[in-house]
C-alpha cells in the first residue's frame, strides 16, 4: 500500500509545520508539551496568534473566519499543531458553541459573540451534564421559565470544564416540563457567568488537579434573546455540538510526541549497566506502540482522504476507539518508566525528581477520561458494531 500526500498538500503541511514552529512562541509550547494543568494565559495567547493569522476556527463558515479546507487539509493542520505542541483552539469556543451559533443562531447573536469567541475574548463552559443526566443527558432537570422577556434559571450543571476560567456558559434547560418525551422541551441558553446566582464550586479529581466543576443556578435571570435557535430544539442542538466535539477525535501528532518521549525517557534512566531502554521487554513494548500508532496514522489518513462533502467517514469511530486507546497505553509506558518516582506527584523546589516523572501518574490518571469524552468508547463499539459491521443488536 502507497499513501502519500499530493504535492498541493505536501506545500499546505509545510506550510503549517513552518507557522506552528515559528510564529508560536517556543517557551509557550515547552510549557504545553511539559503537561499538568494548562495556564489559561497560555491558551488564549496562542488562540490569538492563530486568529490572527485565520487559523483558529477554520472549520466554521468563511465569514466567520471559516476556510474551505478539506478534510485532508484539516486533518493535517491538527497533526502539525499537535506535533509543533501549540495549544489548541479552546474547544468549547472553536468545536462546540461556536459552530452551533453559526448554524442556528440570529445574526445579532452571530454578529456579537462568534468574533469574540474566536479570538478567545469569550472564553466559554459548558452546560450539559447533571448529577443524573451524564450518559443519559435528556434527563436533564436544570429549568428555564419565560417571565417576560427574560429566562429565570434554576438547578446544577456539573463536570464543567474549566469553568472557573469562563466568562460564558452555554447550557442545555428544559423549557417545556411537560413535553411527550424526554428529548422534547429542552432548548439552548447563552447564560453570562458573573450573573447573580451564578455559583461555581471546583470538583478536586483523583489526578489532584482542579479541571472541573459543579456550576449552581438560583433564580439567574437571563435576556430572552439569548435563547439559541428556536424554543424547544436544544436536542437537536446538542446532537449537531456533539458532532463536531468528536472531529479530530484521533490525536496521532500528540501520541507521536509522548512516544518519542517514553523512548527518551527510558533511554535515559539507568538500569545495571545500561538503561531501561535496553531492557527487551521495554524496547519490544515500545516497538509494538509504535507500529500500532504507524497503522492508526495510516488509517486516519485514508479516512480523512476519502471523506466526502465535508462529512466525516462512519469509521471515525474506530478512530476514535483506538486514538484513546493508544493515548492511554502511551501514558501507562511512561509511568511504568518513571517507577516509583512517578508517585511523588507534589514536586518540591528542592526534589530531585525529574519534572516529567513526577507528572507521569497525573497525567495517566487524567487521560482516563479520554474514554468517555466524544462519545464513550461503548458507545463507538456499538457503532462499529451495528454501522460498520452491520451487526444488529
Amino acid at each position: 500500500m502507497h499513501l502519500h500526500l499530493t504535492a498541493e498538500d505536501a506545500a499546505f503541511q509545510q506550510q503549517m509545520r513552518e507557522f506552528f514552529t515559528t510564529q508560536v512562541p517556543q517557551d509557550l509550547r515547552q510549557r504545553w508539551a511539559a503537561g499538568g494543568e494548562p495556564s489559561a494565559d497560555d491558551m488564549r495567547q496562542a488562540q490569538r496568534i492563530l486568529n490572527e493569522a485565520g487559523l483558529a476556527v477554520p472549520h466554521w463558515p468563511v465569514e466567520w473566519g471559516g476556510k474551505e479546507w478539506s478534510q485532508l487539509q484539516r486533518h493535517i493542520y491538527l497533526q502539525e499543531m499537535q506535533d509543533a505542541s501549540v495549544p489548541p483552539p479552546l474547544a468549547f469556543n472553536a468545536n462546540m458553541v461556536g459552530p452551533v451559533i453559526a448554524a442556528f443562531g440570529s445574526q445579532e447573536l452571530k454578529e456579537r459573540f462568534l468574533p469574540p469567541t474566536a479570538n478567545l475574548d469569550i472564553w466559554w463552559c459548558q452546560g450539559f451534564s447533571e448529577p443524573n443526566a451524564g450518559s443519559d443527558l435528556a434527563s436533564l432537570r436544570t429549568s428555564a421559565v419565560l417571565e417576560g422577556d427574560e429566562w429565570v434559571v434554576n438547578g446544577q450543571k456539573t463536570w464543567t470544564t474549566l469553568g472557573q476560567h469562563a466568562d460564558w456558559i452555554f447550557a442545555l434547560v428544559r423549557t417545556e416540563p411537560d413535553a411527550p418525551k424526554k428529548q422534547m422541551g429542552i432548548s439552548f441558553l447563552l447564560i453570562d457567568m458573573k450573573s447573580p446566582g451564578v455559583t461555581v464550586r471546583p470538583i478536586q479529581l483523583i489526578d489532584g488537579g482542579h479541571e472541573v466543576n459543579e456550576v449552581f443556578f438560583e433564580n439567574v435571570r437571563v435576556p430572552a434573546d439569548q435563547l439559541v435557535g428556536e424554543r424547544g430544539q436544544g436536542w437537536t442542538y446538542a446532537k449537531f455540538l456533539l458532532g463536531n466535539e468528536r472531529v479530530g477525535v484521533a490525536p496521532v501528532g500528540s501520541i507521536k510526541r509522548r512516544l518519542a518521549d517514553a523512548k527518551s525517557y527510558a533511554a535515559a534512566t539507568r538500569d545495571g549497566n545500561g538503561s531501561l531502554l535496553d531492557q527487551p521487554l521495554v524496547a519490544a513494548r515500545i516497538a509494538e506502540l509504535e507500529s500500532q500508532v504507524a497503522a492508526l496514522e495510516l488509517t486516519v489518513l485514508r479516512v480523512a482522504g476519502n471523506s466526502k462533502e465535508g462529512k466525516p467517514d462512519p469509521v471515525s469511530s474506530i478512530l476514535k476507539l483506538r486514538g484513546s486507546q493508544l493515548q492511554q497505553d502511551v501514558l501507562e509506558l511512561i509511568a511504568d518508566i518513571a517507577g516509583p518516582a512517578s508517585l511523588e506527584w507534589k514536586r518540591g523546589d528542592d526534589s530531585e525528581t525529574e519534572a516529567w516523572a513526577a507528572l507521569a501518574t497525573p497525567t495517566y490518571l487524567n487521560f482516563r477520561k479520554a474514554s468517555i469524552y466524544g462519545g464513550s468508547n461503548e458507545v463507538q463499539r456499538s457503532v462499529i458494531a451495528s454501522a460498520i459491521l452491520g451487526l444488529k443488536g
